[in-house]
């Protein structure tokens, strides 16, 4: 049987973004570029052990300005994993979304947080509807998680300044595991991978 995409070598494994048989190198060379490719896939999971990332620009790291130490990171674990777990399911329920749409999604949380800082009130909103249906996604799975806080302490506990750190940490973590590809899902794959599961909710407490 030939390949499905290049019709020209044997197809060597099934691909589930094609639904067909591909060969190997059609599977390297199209993965996460014309093949939106499922985070359970056997063959994705492989090629992630391997993954090299784009060389990225010092530069061009997100909030430069901002300092995030691992003292602060350690300090608001709780948030961190909230916040990890809350964009990893908003990135799923959001048909399309790749990592730039959840880059872009972070990214007018922060500046909507940073606006806020100065005294202003104006949320920004991403001109790419499938960015925007993260945002509003994990804003309300963090609005829900703070309401649980409320609930059970009697007070809110999340400061505008700890979520700005925490979503820049994010933004910065993506920054690094952007693998440059069109469909790329790396950096979900790496929230997949560390925030997924019944275990990555903390029990609701003070963040410090």
């Amino acid at each position: 049987m030939k390949c499905r995409l290049c019709e020209t070598r044997r197809a060597r494994r099934l691909c589930p973004g094609v639904r067909g048989e591909i060969c190997s190198p059609c599977c390297g060379e199209h993965r996460e570029e014309t093949i939106d490719c499922p985070l359970d896939c056997e063959y994705l999971i492989e090629a992630r052990k391997h993954e090299k990332y784009p060389a990225q620009d010092p530069d061009q790291m997100p909030s430069r300005e901002l300092e995030i130490t691992e003292r602060f990171i350690q300090g608001h674990e709780e948030l961190v994993v909230a916040s990890g777990r809350a964009l990893l399911e908003a990135v799923i329920e959001t048909p399309g979304s790749v990592d730039s749409d959840a880059r872009e999604a972070l990214d007018a949380l922060v500046r909507t947080l940073k606006t806020r800082e100065s005294g202003l009130v104006y949320e920004t909103r991403p001109n790419n509807p499938i960015a925007a249906g993260i945002q509003q996604r994990f804003q309300q799975k963090m609005d829900d998680f703070q309401k649980r806080l409320q609930q059970k302490l009697g007070m809110t506990t999340i400061r505008d300044a700890d979520l700005l750190g925490v979503f820049v940490f994010l933004q910065r973590i993506e920054f690094t595991r952007n693998n440059g590809r069109k469909k790329g899902r790396a950096f979900v794959s790496f929230l997949a991978s560390n925030f997924a599961g019944p275990q990555a909710e903390p029990e609701p407490r003070i963040i410090a």
